[in-house]
């Protein structure tokens, strides 16, 4: 998006309340103007078709259509190039939600708690139009810890492992297996023996080959792919 034009959010949430609150809230900073709002999926894949929004603010539990599915169709429809690509932050009460596993995995960049602070909700909105994917690292490891433990641990596909290598570098092979244990480009950078811009132009690299948006749909893909093992301790590499 260009940096000098505000960012274009859309807010969606089934409580009146909540919707007004948070809209209310973004439209007091130059940077951003809410573009629209929604009660439910549906209503926000309208909204969003008619309004081409940077970022989307969405409620998980909504009548009609519910986060995780209108996620999933808008990642569709722009990886399609029908639609401009959203950056989407879910919305949700409880930190860790198990649904939150699976708007994360429909293409969301990272998600929010409905109490946030003000400063908190600017700065994530700022974060996720930049680019960046809304997880730190110490929330990456919760993340694949849960994936461990909720969903069965993936067999391993020698065909989806052996893909990703085939397309990417040894080193490049590396970055989505270090992404998926939580450390910083800079952690990162002295594990690989490597700079830290060299660790940058890595992972992105490694975003451009696979189709991946940001950090978190990585470390969604190295556990799907088998690349990783969760386990209670944290993440264990393996061998395709």
């Amino acid at each position: 998006m260009n940096s000098d034009l505000p960012v274009r959010i859309v807010v969606v949430d089934d409580q009146e309340v909540v919707r007004a609150g948070f809209a209310a809230l973004l439209d007091t900073q130059a940077d951003f103007t809410v573009v629209g709002t929604a009660s439910d999926g549906a209503e926000a894949l309208q909204v969003c078709h008619d309004r081409h929004p940077d970022v989307v603010l969405m409620d998980v539990r909504m009548p009609t259509m519910d986060g995780i599915e209108a996620t999933a169709r808008l990642t569709a429809e722009a990886s399609d190039g029908r639609v401009p690509v959203p950056r989407v932050v879910i919305l949700t009460t409880f930190d860790l939600d198990k649904h939150v596993y699976d708007a994360l995995s429909a293409g969301a960049s990272g998600f929010l708690l409905k109490d946030v602070t003000a400063e908190r909700l600017f700065d994530a909105v700022r974060v996720v139009a930049a680019g960046d994917a809304l997880l730190a690292p110490t929330v990456t490891r919760r993340l694949v810890a849960e994936f461990a433990r909720q969903r069965p641990r993936p067999s391993l596909e020698p065909s989806r492992a052996s893909a990703l290598t085939e397309v990417l570098t040894p080193r490049e092979v590396e970055v989505p297996r270090l992404v998926a244990e939580g450390p910083s480009n800079l952690e990162i950078a002295g594990r690989m023996f490597l700079g830290e811009e060299t660790v940058k132009t890595h992972v992105s690299r490694m975003l451009h080959k696979l189709g991946l948006r940001d950090r978190t749909q990585a470390v969604i893909a190295a556990y799907e792919s088998g690349l990783v093992t969760p386990d209670v301790g944290g993440v264990t590499p393996t061998n395709p």
